[in-house]
């Protein structure tokens, strides 16, 4: 691909993941305005709104791919992962600020995502057994919460960069919210 075609690519998908994620309804014509780009550009690569969200939903799969990557979940020291883990993930939903339950493509791309959350969910295991966070929490509690912080964090926050994000996701996550 020409890189003023994959800069315009990206273009689209960025647009198009933050104004689908505030309103599902965005005409196609708007998100390419957004990107900078006339609409027949974007219906040449997408036929529809849908073909868009999903090309999204990918984009997003594979940048949360290379996250998990870099983090080193099963190698790292865990409060190192779960640093990089978290930093990356802030960025991710920066850049692509839709939410998974808008995503309803494909059963690959769905798979690909509980593959993720798998992931996820045993450096949460691995988190618990090391002694990092508590082990005494019902099943999925921990995994939930760090998805709902980093969500907070991204979504209603957005003007923090991901680096202090993530400081303030860990923080809350192994110390909580109480007083000092």
């Amino acid at each position: 691909m020409r890189a003023d075609a994959a800069r315009n690519l990206d273009a689209v998908l960025e647009a198009g993941a933050r104004l689908l994620a505030d309103d599902p309804g965005t005409s196609v014509g708007a998100i390419a305005a957004a990107a900078g780009v006339d609409r027949r550009t974007v219906y040449r690569r997408f036929p529809n709104r849908d073909a868009l969200l999903c090309a999204v939903f990918e984009a997003k799969l594979d940048a949360l791919d290379d996250v998990l990557a870099e983090s080193r979940l099963a190698q790292a020291p865990v409060g190192v992962a779960l640093h990089r883990l978290v930093e990356g993930v802030v960025a991710v939903n920066h850049r692509y600020p839709v939410a998974h339950d808008q995503m309803a493509c494909s059963d690959g791309l769905a798979e690909r995502s509980r593959a993720q959350r798998a992931q996820v969910e045993a450096f949460v295991r691995r988190a618990q057994d090391e002694g990092l966070i508590r082990d005494d929490l019902p099943d999925g509690v921990a995994h939930a919460l760090l998805y709902s912080t980093v969500s907070l964090l991204a979504r209603q926050f957005p003007e923090l960069d991901t680096g202090r994000a993530a400081d303030l996701a860990v923080e809350i996550l192994l110390g909580g919210i109480g007083r000092r």
